[in-house]
């Protein structure tokens, strides 16, 4: 019997899925525990167009990504720090002030644990950090650290 997944149900498939299992497993268990439907061809066209907006919500969600990519990569983002004589940095820059940074520089929103800095900031300088987006997207932007 052919059957659409609504959730994710293990060993079998994920959500959206259309599979095949015995009559039993499907009427007695995933149709009556809401973890399917019956493929019948009304529920396949409700799936094509599930399936449809899903796609285009992101197409819409990947041209955002990408125009938040262009700015970061665009110049770098300045950070003070408060140093010593010597140029070196009290404590370190961490992600929760390169999002502020990138927020307040910006104006986007990237959330702290998106942002992975690749060296240990503890002096002026220029230096890297990795920004994840999920789904296989990201970037590496540039953090200047100048003095306060």
């Amino acid at each position: 019997m052919q059957i659409i997944l609504i959730q994710d149900v293990n060993n079998l498939g994920g959500a959206n899925e259309v599979v095949t299992v015995k009559n039993g497993y499907a009427r007695n268990f995933l149709i009556p525990s809401k973890m399917a439907v019956e493929g019948s061809l009304s529920n396949m066209k409700q799936l094509e167009e599930r399936l449809k907006q899903i796609r285009k919500k992101e197409e819409k969600m990947m041209a955002e990504i990408n125009k938040v990519i262009q700015v970061l990569i665009a110049s770098p983002v300045k950070i003070g720090a408060k140093t010593g004589t010597s140029g070196k940095i009290f404590g370190s820059v961490t992600n929760v002030q390169v999002a502020r940074a990138i927020r307040e520089q910006k104006g986007y929103e990237v959330d702290r644990r998106k942002i992975h800095i690749i060296d240990e900031i503890r002096e002026l300088g220029t230096f890297k950090a990795r920004v994840d987006f999920g789904n296989g997207h990201e970037t590496e932007m540039e953090l200047e650290i100048v003095a306060e």
